[in-house]
């Protein structure tokens, strides 16, 4: 069995094999059972912890992803989440691997949203704005210059410490980045503007967006979460990476509950772009002339799976 640590991880999921395995599995379909949810110890309530298991497997492969999330850790002085992924042979049940769950998580995420602009972005789009400055946000250009020909990135955060020391790093790794503060104005100035917080109330507008451009959304993963204004989505263009996130995800139920747009409205999800059926396999999905579009994820374990086979590949040659 193989033993990834972070580091590991990390070197074996390059963002320009990631995608594309992302996009061959979403493709290819496999198995994604709901996820588990256990309160270990009677939970945070009680002193305990909150274990999540996501598992989806394949005629190849099968994967689980277990994520502990502690609160109470803050006061140990330890991070409130840990998470691991064990790969099996789907046929014998040989274990094939365990690897860094926190790498894989952010990895594919950042990795889906790219997949997503691949088709639904302009292919001229290179002024990136990242909304954010935590694991997945720091990801993001890497992400993006796969897929579109970046010539500018800029970040926004609530912290103007966190958004200049991440442009910092980014300017250190060649990227030609830089923070702002207007928020506002940026997003007026970008044709591709990605999302990564943890917010619980809107942080873009949609009349700051400008035409044809696209908004990606990552943040919000719980019905008590938004990112976006109803104006967002308002005669937008949009895509989910799964169905399951117009069940999940605050910034498509409240607008939903509003009559701002209806499931029906949805144009497509990741499985259908990379199947064609939203248009040709690996060509831009056509839009009208100067339509936004919106593309809302909540993350899937078929994600990790097809990266932590990658992974796997990657490491044995």
């Amino acid at each position: 069995m193989k033993i990834l640590d972070a580091d590991a991880t990390r070197q074996a999921l390059p963002f320009e094999r990631l995608i594309p395995a992302l996009r061959t599995m979403f493709a290819a379909g496999c198995e994604v059972p709901r996820r588990h949810v256990h309160a270990v110890g009677g939970g945070p309530e009680a002193g305990g912890f909150t274990s999540l298991l996501m598992p989806a497997w394949n005629a190849q492969h099968y994967g689980i992803k277990t994520i502990n999330i502690a609160p109470g850790n803050a006061a140990r002085g330890l991070p409130g989440l840990h998470a691991v992924y064990q790969l099996f042979d789907a046929v014998t049940g040989v274990p094939l691997a365990l690897l860094d769950g926190d790498e894989i998580t952010a990895r594919r995420t950042a990795a889906a949203s790219a997949l997503a602009a691949s088709f639904i972005a302009p292919p001229e789009a290179g002024r990136l704005l990242v909304v954010g400055a935590g694991r997945v946000a720091r990801l993001l250009p890497a992400a993006y210059a796969a897929v579109r020909p970046l010539r500018q990135v800029r970040v926004w955060a609530r912290s103007a410490a966190a958004a200049q020391a991440l442009a910092a790093d980014w300017r250190a790794q060649g990227v030609p980045a830089e923070p702002v503060d207007d928020l506002a104005a940026a997003v007026q100035q970008s044709d591709l503007v990605s999302c990564a917080t943890l917010a619980t109330a809107p942080v873009v507008q949609g009349a700051w967006l400008q035409p044809g451009s696209h908004l990606d959304l990552i943040g919000s993963f719980t019905p008590a979460m938004r990112e976006a204004d109803d104006a967002c989505f308002a005669g937008a263009a949009l895509y989910v990476d799964t169905e399951e996130a117009m069940e999940k995800s605050g910034d498509l139920l409240g607008p939903m509950s509003r009559g701002v747009f209806s499931a029906a409205d949805v144009r497509g999800t990741l499985a259908t772009l990379c199947r064609g059926a939203a248009g040709e396999p690996g060509s831009v999905v056509q839009r009208d002339a100067g339509q936004r579009s919106v593309f809302k994820s909540v993350g899937t374990a078929l994600e990790d799976l097809a990266a932590a086979v990658l992974a796997l590949q990657t490491v044995s040659g």
